[in-house]
């Protein structure tokens, strides 16, 4: 089984390319709405954020409101460190728990879509990594018109992530995305095409299939070994 990481920076654009793999079917886990489903109503998860944070960050049907929340982690990286911190288990074993189930049903190739790929270390689990790239000047403009947000909010914003540059100097993989959509899908052409690439022996012992062989294999083995015996 190959696990490929998908990560970027906020407004990059890496949320194209990760739909980009869904509409070539390629599987995708989406760490955003893992996330999302670990802090619904009455979730282990959303019961450490309302502890942590207070009622005021909940709506009225009682869900947490992310915008406030978000408003509020953004502006305080001391209070960003302690959400990140309470979800942290949550969202990993969401994700690990998303892979079993595409390994059971025997797919090769899955992509790990997780913007936080290198904080949260889950970078050494996955080859290649991919990072979807944008100038500085084209991420803020494009956040500045997705949010609606001032310059000086999108600064923060993109301030308070690891630098869009180093995550590019760690990938494998880089897609350009400050062009057009139609220059980003041709780029994502030549990456679907290395990650569709017959997988490596590793790889494939990985695989569910390669664990059937595996456990085949060693079954026929001990059954010659007990007939030689015998």
């Amino acid at each position: 089984m190959r696990l490929v990481g998908l990560t970027g920076g906020i407004a990059s654009g890496k949320s194209t390319v990760s739909n980009l793999f869904k509409d070539a079917g390629v599987p995708v886990v989406d760490a955003d709405v893992v996330a999302r489903n670990v802090v619904q109503k009455g979730t282990g998860g959303w019961k450490k954020i309302v502890k942590a944070f207070g009622d005021e960050i909940l709506l009225d049907n009682g869900e947490i409101d992310r915008a406030r929340l978000g408003q509020i982690v953004f502006s305080d990286p001391s209070k960003r460190q302690i959400l990140n911190r309470l979800l942290a288990l949550h969202i990993s074993s969401g994700i690990f728990w998303e892979i079993a189930k595409l390994w059971m049903k025997g797919c090769k190739v899955i992509v790990l879509d997780i913007p936080l790929l290198f904080e949260t270390k889950m970078d050494r689990w996955t080859n290649p990594v991919i990072v979807v790239w944008v100038n500085p000047e084209t991420q803020i403009e494009r956040l500045m018109s997705r949010d609606g947000c001032s310059e000086e909010q999108a600064h923060n914003r993109i301030n308070s992530q690891l630098a869009l540059d180093w995550k590019k100097s760690e990938a494998d993989i880089v897609i350009d995305n400050s062009g057009s959509l139609d220059d980003t899908k041709q780029q994502f052409q030549e990456v679907l095409r290395k990650v569709s690439e017959p997988l490596t022996w590793k790889e494939r012992l990985r695989s569910r299939d390669g664990l059937i062989s595996v456990v085949m294999c060693t079954a026929v083995g001990v059954l010659l070994a007990q007939k030689n015996l015998l």
